[in-house]
Parts: structure tokens; C-alpha cells; sequence
């Protein structure tokens, strides 16, 4: 059943067409991610489905009976509403519909009992008299304390009382606009886990590829004011839109080439002969309105670290920390060594304690008790979530540039306006307030002056949020190329993966544990360090007496089964034959005439790919079990 379609719809911003005849259709209990680059226009498409904002053209129809609820990317402010208050706030119509059937019960008056029946009915249709039951689910389901102050939560529980206000409508679609933003992993998890038990459809902005690759049935690109549908998860939308671009390429080049030799012919006929081929002369024509009117895609930001001289091989050394507040641990007994080329990123709940330690290896603040040893020659450039090194007031080149007409980037002089173009920034946006910027333009700001400034330490506290997906994997990209050290905190999963070398992770009780690799990584290293936790907690209980030796099969691996055992045995030929495979459908696929073939038989190859990178992901995960079963997990 179809809950909303586009049909030719336009919506332009002065002479700029954000959505230029575009169509869309969505069914009920689908998940729908919204993809684009910043400022393509969107949370304008959001604005247009929720009925803010009207369309300048075009058809914009939806289901009648249709219920619409919008998680706003914006904050529950922090103030003295109660929680219950702002879940039943997302149902308020029909709370004064109940308040004035109530009114006109207590009147009695005769004169108002077709007011009290129209009531009566409209309460009904919108399962107004269960009010209170409707909340009450909610705060159950979403575990929120309804007898608390906003102003008493946290970032995370704001957002989960915003989403309950969201969720007590009971709609058929709801609309998310970067719904992560400023949550930590764990409410990230927990979120995807009710977006996926919800039974309506979804249509999400998001730029956490982690939660789109695993919410998203399709995925719907917005593009030079055009969308383009892609079936499957963000994986699958990467390899059908190189194969696009790849496609556009060849015949805008084929275009242009025939529009070449046409000029050519033309201004030769005009000297040879006479008379010409007017219908030829008409074609030409059109060929040069329709390539004054192609749209070209806008560029990626681009942009460079400026590198100062290098550090020397320790960064700094912590020796026995610990620190706390108020008598409650954050950080309790670290010891850690950081080395020139680290990459270390730091994970943990809002309020866990990682801008505190932070601040520790910074050499900001004196802990409680250890030791800090500091390396030498160190050049620290801070990039800070809050954006507090921005002034609202300044124009974007004032802030970046602190009056320089031109910057010098890695020996290279740069003027200013140039430098921020690398950055998406016009140099008619360049002269704009920051006050008047996006949340992601203000973290291009950020970015922009922030590699302006040479360093060997570079430290991100929440880089991520509100950049478009294309800026973040450049992003990704030079960060791995930056030869100094890098502290990140992050709670974009896909981000830490593919960036660090190690893990900080907050474990509560102030204990911090290192691990080597990304997000991932710390998941299948962690089940490890709780079993040796329980382990240790059994030791120093005295569940085992002193005096009774222990059992050896503490200490002995475990004897598996004969089937377990002989499918142990043979995964490593298979894993070995799954990855050959592998690799021979990615030197297919990245051939330079792949995408030339036939269509179809390029999407069977395509999905060829996909199947077999996961096939391989299967055979090592069962592989990683079988070896922990083994080991007596």
C-alpha cells in the first residue's frame, strides 16, 4: 500500500532547483534512507512529505488516512518538563479534543450534543479515550522515567523521550533527519533496534553508514535536484552508483565529442559553402541548449593537513591514573603509552568521561593521582564538537583566515577564497556570518581552519556530525595519510573502523581498556575481557577454597565435538578458496571495460561480489567461534 508519491514535483530555492520534477513513491513498511550531499536539499524533501513546506509545482499526494510523526535532528531542550509531559505533547490534539468533550459533558447542555457527538467520533477515529495507556506503553517500551525533568537527562534520554513523542501518534510513516546526531553508541544501537521493530515506514536522513547499511530496505539518492532509487542497503547503493557515474561519464564524453565535431563542421561549411544543412544547423542548436543545461555534479570538498615537524616517539605516557568526581571513578589505574603515528580512538557513553581524559593527555588537567609524562615537540591542533573556537558573528574567511589574505598549506601559499572552495564555500558564502550556517557548513569551518594550522597531534572530539557521507570518507581518507598522531572520539561506528589503529573504551566503574583495531574489533575482543573478569571476580570471592587445587578445566581447551571438530578443521581451506573467489570477482569488477558490458549481466556480477564478500565474512566469523568454543568460551 503506497503511504505518499511525488508525481513531477519542483521546489526551488531563488534560481536553484532543489527538486526538479522529481517522483517518489513509498510503501508502507518500508525503510527508506534519504542520501545527498550537503545542502542538496534534503530536509527540504522531509519539509514537503510532513506538510511544512509547499511544492512550487507537481503533484504531492498522500494516503488520506495516513498519520505522519517527524523526529526532529534538533534536541528536546533540557528544561522543567516533565518526561511523561513531553511523550503525551506528541499527541496534543487529540489531549484538547479529550479537554473539550470533558468541558461540554460538564455543562449539560443540550444545545452542545452535536458538538459532544462530533467529539465523540473524532475521539474514537484517533483512539482518544486510552490517552493515558498510549503514553504509558510508550514510557514501558522506551524505558524512559516519566517522572523526571528534562532537565535531569542526558543528550541520549532527551532524544529517547523525543522519539516516544513521536511514537505514542502510532504512525504509519515516520520521518527521522539525522536522528543520530550527539548520541552515543550504545543509543545508537539501542535507536536502530526500535526503527527496526517499528511496524510503519520510514523515511531517514542519516550520515551513519553503519545504522543506513543496516536499516535501510532502499535507499533514494538526491542529486542535482534528482532522485534515484537504489534497492538494497548503502553497500549495495555504492556499487549501482559507481557503476552510474561511471556510465554518465562515458556518455557525457560522447556527447561532448559529437557536439565538437559539429561546431567543427558548422564553422567549415560557413566558409565553404552557402548554403548548409539547416536541419543539421537545427540539431546542433539543441545539442548546445541541452549542454548549457546539463547540471554537473558538484564536487567533493577537498582538502589537506598542514604537517608540522614531527614529534619525538612518545606522545605522552600515563602511569597508574586515576581521576573522579564528586568520590565517583571515571578513570581508574591507567596505565597507557601513545607513539608518534597512533591512531587511537576513545569510545564510552555521554558523560563516561572521555573529554576528561582528554584533557589528562592534553596536559589540561592533573589527575588525582599517577603520573603524566608529556612528549616532546608536540604541535596540538583541537577540533571541538561544541564549536566554540567559531565566532558566530565573523564571517567565514574572518574565522578561518584571522585577517591573512592567503594561508600556506604544507610550503604552498593559498589565497583564502581558494582554500575555502576546497571546502564546498563559495566565495559569495565564504563572506556569510557562521551564525547564519548549517550544522554542517560550521563543521566545515571547523575542518577548514582547523588543517590550516601545522600539528603533529591532531585531536577530534565529534568530527562526524552533520557532514554529508562523501565529505566524511574523504575525511577517512586523510586522516589514514596523516603521518602524526591522531586522539579521536567518535560515536560514528563505520568512522572508528576504518580510521584507528586502537581503542579506548570506557567500561564503566572507571575502568578504561586499550584494544587493538576499531569498533568492531573492540565488539569480538570484548566478550573475551568479561570472561576474564568473571573469572578474576571468582578468584577473589573465595568461591573456590584455597586449600582445594583447581580444576584443570579452567585452564584446558575444551574438546569439541567430532562434527564441530572436523568443521574447524576444514574451514580454513574454505575460507582460503572463498577468498580466491573473492578476488577474482574484484579483478572483474574493477576491469577498466566492466561497466561497458551488458546491464544485466553486470548486476549478476555485481551481486556476485556481494554474496561472496559475504559468504567470506561468514566463514571467518564461524571460524572465530569454533576457535573460542575451543579455547573453553
Amino acid at each position: 500500500m503506497s503511504l505518499i508519491k511525488f508525481d513531477e514535483l519542483c521546489v526551488s530555492f531563488g534560481t536553484r532547483a532543489l527538486l526538479d520534477h522529481v517522483n517518489l513513491q513509498l510503501e508502507a513498511g518500508e525503510r527508506v534512507a534519504l542520501v545527498g550531499l550537503n545542502g542538496a536539499g534534503k530536509s527540504t524533501l522531509l519539509k514537503v512529505v510532513s506538510g511544512y513546506q509547499q511544492p512550487d509545482s507537481g503533484v504531492y499526494w498522500k494516503d488520506p488516512a495516513i498519520r505522519i510523526a517527524e523526529l526532529s535532528q534538533m534536541l528536546p531542550a533540557a528544561d522543567e518538563r516533565m518526561v511523561r509531559d513531553v511523550v503525551m505533547a506528541g499527541i496534543s490534539e487529540v489531549v484538547a479534543l479529550r479537554e473539550q468533550y470533558d468541558v461540554l459533558v460538564q455543562r449539560h447542555d443540550a444545545s452542545s450534543m452535536a458538538e459532544l457527538e462530533r467529539l465523540q467520533h473524532e475521539l474514537e477515529s484517533r483512539e482518544g479515550w486510552h490517552l493515558e495507556q498510549r503514553v504509558d506503553t510508550v514510557l514501558d517500551r522506551l524505558s524512559l522515567p516519566g517522572d523526571k525533568r528534562m532537565a535531569e537527562l542526558s543528550g541520549g534520554w532527551r532524544r529517547r523521550a523525543a522519539l516516544g513523542a513521536a511514537l505514542v501518534q502510532n504512525p504509519d510513516l515516520l520521518l527521522l533527519d539525522e536522528p543520530t546526531n550527539h548520541l552515543d553508541i550504545e543509543t545508537i544501537e539501542w535507536l536502530e533496534e526500535q526503527i527496526l521493530n517499528f511496524r510503519g515506514g520510514v523515511l531517514f536522513i542519516s550520515h551513519d553508514r553503519a545504522l543506513v547499511d543496516r536499516l535501510a530496505t532502499r535507499i533514494i539518492e538526491l542529486d542535482r535536484g534528482t532522485l534515484t532509487s537504489f534497492p538494497g542497503n548503502y553497500s549495495r547503493y555504492l556499487e549501482q552508483k559507481e557503476a552510474l557515474l561511471q556510465e554518465e561519464a562515458r556518455q557525457n564524453a560522447e556527447f561532448d565529442k559529437k557536439l565538437a565535431q559539429e561546431e567543427r563542421w558548422i564553422r567549415q561549411g560557413i566558409k565553404a559553402r552557402r548554403t548548409r544543412n539547416e536541419g543539421r544547423v537545427r540539431a546542433l542548436k539543441r545539442m548546445r541548449d541541452e549542454r548549457s543545461q546539463r547540471r554537473e555534479r558538484q564536487g567533493g570538498a577537498r582538502f589537506n593537513l598542514e604537517e608540522a615537524v614531527k614529534s619525538g616517539k612518545l606522545v605522552v605516557e600515563l602511569e597508574h591514573v586515576s581521576h573522579g568526581y564528586e568520590g565517583q571513578p571515571i578513570i581508574r589505574d591507567l596505565t597507557l603509552a601513545i607513539q608518534r603515528g597512533d591512531r587511537v580512538g576513545l569510545i564510552g557513553p555521554n558523560g563516561a568521561g572521555k573529554s576528561t581524559l582528554l584533557k589528562i593527555l592534553l596536559g589540561e588537567l592533573q589527575p588525582e593521582s599517577g603520573k603524566v609524562r608529556m612528549g616532546t615537540k608536540l604541535e596540538v591542533a583541537y577540533f571541538d564538537q561544541l564549536r566554540g573556537q567559531l565566532d558566530p558573528e565573523r564571517s567565514i574567511i574572518d574565522n578561518v583566515s584571522g585577517g591573512r589574505e592567503s594561508i600556506e598549506i604544507n610550503g604552498q601559499n593559498r589565497h583564502i577564497i581558494s582554500y575555502l572552495q576546497d571546502f564546498l564555500f563559495s566565495p559569495e558564502r565564504a563572506r556569510t556570518p557562521v551564525k547564519a550556517l548549517s550544522g554542517g557548513e560550521c563543521n566545515r569551518v571547523l575542518l577548514a581552519r582547523l588543517f590550516s594550522q601545522p600539528a603533529n597531534l591532531l585531536v577530534l572530539d565529534e568530527p562526524t556530525n552533520d557532514l554529508d557521507i562523501e565529505t566524511l570518507e574523504l575525511l577517512e581518507e586523510i586522516l589514514l595519510n596523516y603521518e602524526g598522531t591522531l586522539l579521536l572520539v567518535s560515536h560514528d561506528r563505520r568512522f572508528l573502523d576504518n580510521v584507528v589503529t586502537s581503542t579506548l573504551a570506557f567500561e564503566g566503574e572507571g575502568r578504561v581498556a586499550e584494544y587493538v583495531g576499531g569498533y568492531q574489533d573492540w565488539l569480538r575482543q570484548r566478550p573475551a575481557a568479561k570472561r576474564a573478569e568473571k573469572a578474576a571476580a571468582k578468584e577473589t570471592s573465595g568461591v573456590e577454597s584455597a586449600a582445594e587445587p583447581k580444576s584443570d578445566k579452567t585452564k584446558a581447551t575444551r574438546k569439541l565435538s567430532y562434527k564441530l571438530q572436523r568443521e574447524l578443521d576444514e574451514l580454513p581451506k574454505l575460507m582460503e578458496e572463498a577468498e580466491d573467489t573473492l578476488s577474482a570477482l574484484q579483478a572483474e569488477t574493477s576491469a577498466a571495460d566492466f561497466y561497458s558490458q551488458d546491464h544485466a549481466h553486470v548486476s549478476v556480477r555485481l551481486q556476485a561480489l556481494h554474496d561472496q564478500e559475504q559468504r567470506v565474512e561468514q566463514l571467518m566469523e564461524r571460524w572465530v567461534e569454533l576457535e573460542e568454543m575451543q579455547a573453553g568460551g
